[in-house]
């Protein structure tokens, strides 16, 4: 019996001690869990490398790479994501071009230069491939209609400066002029270009302003589409207006003499001659931008802008801006080419409209498509929507 109690006594010993010792181990697992003082290892680094692991959820959103042809991630925009850091005791390194280039004045400079020279390349490629020469090639100029005498002066090739330039430079009060090289001369030759721009259009009541790029070759499907869709309008009874130029320019015009429409062209000095198309009726010629942009809206009741550049976008975001803030009546502002504006509505899309810079309201302005047949019908249909007669 008695040796039957030491062997439970001891067994109960021994269970107790075992208790003890798994209390005691507890403590000790936690706070190694809690704080682990481990060592980096070179297994780590290869799977970890550094800066490759962000710290929050939206950092590891920001860096998710994009599915090809996806839509762009969506991550929430802080205020220091666009400011450069710079290093102690270094200089902020100045903005960047559009293609990566570090910015300064000559730069700058230089790229002006050469943005004009390609333009006059476009405009005088374009009237090549219409199978004539420019205007630069020949001799005397074709003019048409009501005409405004271009100052020659410009056509300097060491500093053209074009009578916009002039009149938005700064005055130079000490600077000694004559009376008409002065603002209040050139408000006066303002007045009577727009006087003799109302005068030569007084007579459109259905008009339609069709833009795109001068360089488009009469070979391209879009000057087909745009020859065809100023054919429709015109025999609708609608004047096409264009800025005279060669590509969708012509285009247009051809198509307006096609259709027995007016077809008209609204001409601008440049630095170089731009020279007016074949199939313009009524030409008018003008020194500043703003006279020519407010022809086109005051006499237009649709704008149709085919594949262009600056020029071409200037004028479809300025009816749209104009129409947004109420300055002028609703009235469609077609895009010719879903392909070639894809993009453009992407980003409207995604980043404009996505960060609130427009309602969605706004991306309903714009109409896309590529048949001339339904672009026309658009302007009929809106047209008579206006409250005008069919």
């Amino acid at each position: 019996m008695a040796s039957r109690k030491n062997s439970a006594r001891k067994t109960t010993a021994k269970a107790a001690a075992s208790r003890k010792q798994q209390a005691a181990a507890k403590p000790k697992k936690k706070v190694a869990a809690a704080a682990p003082k481990k060592t980096p290892t070179a297994a780590a680094s290869k799977k970890k490398p550094a800066g490759s692991a962000p710290k929050s959820r939206s950092a590891r959103s920001a860096t998710k790479p994009q599915a090809a042809g996806g839509p762009a991630t969506r991550h929430p925009i802080r205020p220091h994501d666009y400011v450069e850091k710079i290093p102690e005791g270094g200089t902020r390194r100045g903005p960047r071009t559009a293609t990566g280039k570090r910015a300064n004045p000559q730069l700058l400079a230089e790229a002006a230069k050469e943005s004009q020279e390609w333009l006059r390349e476009r405009t005088e490629e374009g009237h090549r491939a219409a199978g004539r020469l420019p205007p630069s090639e020949i001799s005397p100029r074709r003019e048409v209609g009501a005409t405004v005498v271009v100052d020659e002066s410009i056509r300097s090739a060491y500093r053209p400066e074009t009578e916009d330039e002039k009149f938005l430079r700064p005055a130079v009060p000490t600077e000694l002029v004559d009376f008409t090289r002065t603002d209040p001369w050139r408000l006066m030759r303002i007045q009577a270009e727009f006087i003799e721009g109302f005068d030569a259009l007084a007579s459109v009541q259905r008009g339609v302003s069709i833009f795109g790029s001068a360089r488009t070759d009469p070979d391209d499907p879009q000057y087909h589409s745009a020859r065809e869709v100023a054919r429709l309008l015109a025999q609708a009874g609608f004047s096409i207006i264009t800025g005279a130029g060669p590509g969708i320019m012509e285009a247009a015009n051809e198509g307006a003499k096609l259709g027995g429409g007016p077809s008209i062209g609204c001409n601008i000095e440049l630095p170089f001659e731009q020279g007016a198309n074949p199939y313009v009726d009524t030409l008018i010629n003008f020194r500043y931008f703003f006279v020519r942009k407010t022809m086109f809206v005051k006499y237009s009741n649709a704008f149709i802008i085919y594949p262009g550049g600056f020029g071409t976008l200037d004028e479809a975001f300025e009816a749209l801006t104009l129409i947004q803030t109420g300055k002028i009546s609703q009235f469609p502002v077609i895009l010719m080419g879903r392909h070639y504006w894809a993009g453009l509505i992407r980003w409207l899309r995604s980043r404009v409209l996505g960060e609130r810079k427009i309602s969605p309201g706004d991306m309903d302005l714009l109409l896309l498509t590529d048949d001339p047949q339904e672009a026309a019908n658009a302007v009929i249909a809106a047209f008579e929507a206006s409250g005008h007669e069919g």
